[in-house]
């Protein structure tokens, strides 16, 4: 079966865009999350940038 990526409807604090990604990588959403605050506080990505993005982009999950 193919993978595709989704917005988590069931583990989210804002929009659902780490737990997404951590389903989907089949890691816990904690880790995901604090890669992206070090890296929002960092500076090394424009995190807040890529999250509205990928808030944007990335299709809710059908299965909720």
């Amino acid at each position: 079966m193919e993978r595709k990526l989704y917005k988590s409807s069931q583990d989210k604090m804002l929009t659902g865009v780490c737990g997404g990604v951590a389903e989907y990588f089949g890691i816990d959403s904690t880790i995901v999350r604090l890669v992206m605050a070090f890296l929002t506080l960092w500076g090394i990505v424009p995190g807040i940038i890529i999250y509205i993005i990928a808030a944007l982009v990335i299709p809710n999950d059908p299965r909720y």
